[in-house]
């Protein structure tokens, strides 16, 4: 990696400004930058390029996807933006802490960053997100929610707090005050909230599961917030003619609750934005195939068919991207295109 003489870092913990000509070049290293920051939401700008032709992608806190691999030619300069949010836990809520401040990885077939810039977002809007396994910031390798993988889609402006969960329902997202009764507080004026909870409501009756979406709804609502429900990702489970059409993929519980027909349902009746990512999912995985589709998952690494590797949980953040652009949720200018 290239590390250019230019890299500045803004603001850091004691730092001086105007002591040296390369302020801040030691919060990185050639692959990572620290940053003692406390927890809030930061605009990063870096500058990307070197001599010799470069593809660098940034990625941070747990395993985050900030900024999508970037081409520069042998010699020239690229200027990119991000805003990132840093909290404690840094990925799940349930999770380990993790390590205070922000951290930011450098990668790519041929990574060059020649400057970087971190100041405090003050005009930046939230996208919050409450979820599963699916959603989160998953902490090891080879899983991924797309949330995880979210961020790298958006400009400066839009941030990602990913308050999604492992193993979390309804009920007891709403029950454990380290999720609800926390991220709640957190949601301001004109912030959205996407919300798909449903592969761990395997015993939730239909009117508790409807009740508690209602629930979340409101609350949000109440806060100033815009909710926007999303159905849950398909599970690869394919019947004999190649569709996706039975109970397991499309999340039917035991109890013959259809959690998507049910979010759908609320969603009309709440007049509440829907992002369908069990239809497009569904689209997707049987459009692939039986033997396509693995990739998408874990299969190959762990016969899993629920949850979502690198790839599929990257492509997966790009079909909600595009359901917040079709849905007016964020202008086509705040995304980027996958």
């Amino acid at each position: 990696m290239a590390l250019g003489v230019g890299l500045t870092a803004v603001p850091a913990q004691g730092h001086q400004h105007g002591r040296s000509p390369v302020q801040g070049i030691e919060h990185c290293t050639a692959t990572a930058c620290h940053f003692a920051l406390p927890p809030g939401t930061y605009d990063v700008r870096v500058t990307l390029g070197g001599d010799d032709a470069s593809s660098t992608a940034v990625g941070g806190e747990t395993r985050r996807a900030l900024l999508p691999e970037t081409a520069v030619p042998a010699g020239e300069r690229t200027v990119r933006g991000f805003t990132v949010n840093v909290r404690t836990p840094e990925g799940e809520p349930l999770g380990p802490g993790g390590t205070p401040g922000l951290d930011l990885t450098v990668g790519g077939a041929a990574p060059a960053l020649a400057g970087i810039r971190v100041t405090p977002a003050r005009h930046a809007r939230q996208i919050l997100l409450i979820g599963d396994s699916t959603v989160c910031d998953q902490p090891g390798d080879p899983y991924s929610g797309w949330g995880q993988r979210l961020p790298q889609y958006l400009r400066k402006g839009l941030s990602v707090a990913n308050y999604a969960d492992s193993g979390e329902s309804t009920v007891s997202h709403l029950g454990n005050p380290l999720l609800w009764d926390t991220v709640r507080p957190l949601i301001r004026h004109g912030d959205l909230v996407l919300i798909q909870l449903a592969h761990n409501d395997r015993t939730t009756d239909g009117t508790a599961y409807r009740s508690n979406l209602e629930t979340l709804v409101e609350g949000v609502r109440e806060r100033g917030g815009e909710p926007v429900l999303v159905t849950p990702v398909v599970r690869r489970r394919f019947s004999a003619d190649g569709t996706l059409d039975n109970d397991t993929a499309l999340l039917v519980n035991g109890l013959g609750v259809d959690h998507p027909a049910v979010i759908r349902s609320v969603a009309a009746d709440r007049d509440v934005p829907l992002i369908d990512l069990t239809a497009r999912t569904k689209a997707l995985v049987e459009s692939l195939g039986v033997e396509g589709s693995k990739a998408l998952y874990l299969y190959d690494e762990k016969r899993d068919n629920t949850h979502t590797s690198v790839h599929g949980a990257t492509l997966y953040a790009d079909l909600v991207r595009e359901e917040l652009v079709d849905l007016r949720l964020v202008p086509e200018g705040g995304v980027r295109v996958g």
